[in-house]
């Protein structure tokens, strides 16, 4: 009984041996096995996540962010990667709930219906980050992707830019990127623009060599185009290398934007306009409000919205030759 109150670091374990068994313990490789823990104390000492992509700096960014601050309370994460598939989301769902996390913290709101009964029957907390679903299962921690796009194809109209692309992953897989396109196309015919075009990247994931060569596909024809809106930060970086190859004049010849505010867009030349959407932030405020449920001072489902910032470079600076008012709210 020595032993296992030492090895749980239990303080009524005198100090000096508790150094002695932990000591004894790593010299032997004893790992000390947490499952009749667990099950006595109905704590795993875990919390699941899933993230779309691993490979994506923003949500890597997000995740070292959650991940810091709960190892402060010795909370561990399980991380699973959807693929940007809600099929894979499902998959992965069942076979986290089967290890008892103590929370599961999802990348998104579009779920299949699979998923949303498995969770309604968890009674564990939810958290869906990245996103301000209309439908929450839970708790909400994220921004709104319209109004990311809002501020984009208003700071490209008031460039006098008419007539704008986006530049995305093909259509089905990316929820998050479809409700981008939606939000451009939305606010441009609210500013009277010219429908917008589509640039199709390829499936999701889609990263700089996919927007180097979606735009390079498009050849000359990119000409019809004075704007493109690109669904990341690394794509734009494509289509911007691309353009340059080309000889165009960014921004003379073609305004480029991204989003995500990624490492990419600023040190890129010309350095990209985007739209800045909190990554460590959404993982700080995701990791406050975990801690708050576990401690008994939440008893109902939050929503929080962490706002969005355009983050002007030089992808886009044009003297302006014709102001357009901005939308309300």
């Amino acid at each position: 009984m020595t032993v296992s109150r030492a090895l749980r670091n239990d303080p009524s374990v005198n100090k000096n041996t508790r150094m002695r068994i932990h000591s004894t313990a790593r010299h032997m490789g004893y790992v000390y096995d947490t499952t009749a823990q667990a099950f006595r104390t109905q704590k795993s000492g875990f919390v699941a996540v899933t993230l779309p992509s691993v490979n994506n700096a923003n949500f890597a960014e997000t995740f070292r962010a959650l991940s810091y601050e709960l190892e402060q309370d010795g909370v561990q994460l399980l991380l699973g990667s959807t693929h940007y598939r809600v099929e894979k989301e499902e998959q992965l769902v069942r076979q986290l709930l089967a290890r008892k996390p103590e929370a599961l913290v999802l990348t998104g709101g579009h779920h299949t219906g699979a998923t949303r009964d498995m969770i309604a029957a968890a009674g564990i907390p939810i958290v869906e980050m990245w996103d301000l679903p209309a439908d929450p299962l839970g708790h909400v921690v994220g921004f709104s992707n319209a109004d990311a796009m809002r501020l984009i194809v208003e700071h490209l109209a008031n460039s006098s830019r008419q007539k704008i692309a986006f530049v995305g992953a093909s259509l089905g897989a990316d929820m998050r990127g479809a409700e981008r396109r939606d939000g451009v196309i939305q606010a441009a015919r609210a500013l009277g623009l010219p429908e917008v075009g589509f640039i199709d990247a390829g499936p999701a994931p889609i990263s700089m060599r996919h927007g180097f060569s979606a735009f390079e596909n498009c050849g000359r024809t990119i000409a019809q185009y004075d704007a493109l809106v690109c669904v990341s930060d690394p794509v734009a970086f494509g289509c911007l290398s691309a353009a340059l190859r080309m000889g165009l004049r960014i921004p003379d010849d073609l305004a480029i934007t991204g989003f995500g505010h990624f490492e990419v867009a600023q040190v890129s030349n010309p350095r990209i306009t985007t739209v800045d959407v909190q990554a460590d932030q959404i993982g700080h405020d995701v990791a406050a409000l975990l801690r708050d449920i576990f401690e008994g001072r939440i008893d109902r489902p939050l929503r929080r919205d962490v706002g969005c910032t355009l983050i002007q470079g030089e992808t886009t600076q044009m003297p302006p030759r014709q102001m357009v008012k901005p939308l309300a709210g």
